[in-house]
């Protein structure tokens, strides 16, 4: 049956598939859902990261009858105050000025719908600390352009490690994808890696 098993990844993200492939899952096939990921009135971090991963799963799952459905979405938190998905450098720039110097909160929702219509999914909270940023490292980092559609406009998995003092938590799922937590939901709900 294992021969059988299709896995979609509902992320058109690279590094999810790159961390993916770390553990040994190969999706059959990348299906990214658009959706509004605007965060309703009162809606906190922890429940955006967790509502838009399971509202991905299904949205892709409705497309692919009989695959299990890997979706997440990452959102970076300064208090309950959610950071972009910095899409310009004066965004990049403003991100970084919020994380100069201070923890920040990275909450990765990850969800997993499997064919037979169950589906799992968990919230997975890790804590960044930035050094305190100068004037020529905001420039370098935004003129390096990679805090560019990552959410609080930087790549921890780039240049912007070298900002970060300490991380407690999971390095996967501040990169965008827990793959402890998403190989468990994976086996959990039947899926057998090859």
């Amino acid at each position: 049956m294992s021969s059988e098993q299709r896995l979609v990844l509902a992320s058109a993200s690279p590094r999810r598939l790159d961390l993916l492939s770390q553990i040994g899952v190969i999706p059959d096939a990348v299906d990214a859902a658009e959706l509004d990921e605007t965060p309703l009135h009162q809606e906190t971090p922890r429940q955006l990261a967790l509502r838009l991963a399971r509202a991905k799963a299904a949205c892709v799952a409705a497309r692919h009858d009989g695959a299990y459905v890997v979706a997440a979405d990452t959102v970076v938190a300064v208090g309950r105050r959610v950071l972009p998905k910095a899409e310009a450098a004066a965004e990049v720039r403003t991100c970084l000025a919020l994380l100069s110097g201070r923890a920040h909160r990275v909450l990765t929702g990850i969800a997993v719908a499997a064919p037979d219509g169950r589906s799992a999914a968990r919230l997975v909270e890790s804590r960044v600390h930035f050094k305190r940023l100068s004037a020529a490292d905001v420039d370098a980092y935004v003129a390096c352009g990679e805090g560019i559609g990552k959410a609080g406009g930087y790549a921890i998995q780039g240049r912007a490690g070298a900002l970060v003092i300490a991380l407690q938590g999971s390095y996967s799922g501040v990169v965008g994808l827990p793959l402890y937590e998403t190989a468990n939901l994976l086996e959990g709900l039947g899926f057998r890696r090859s």
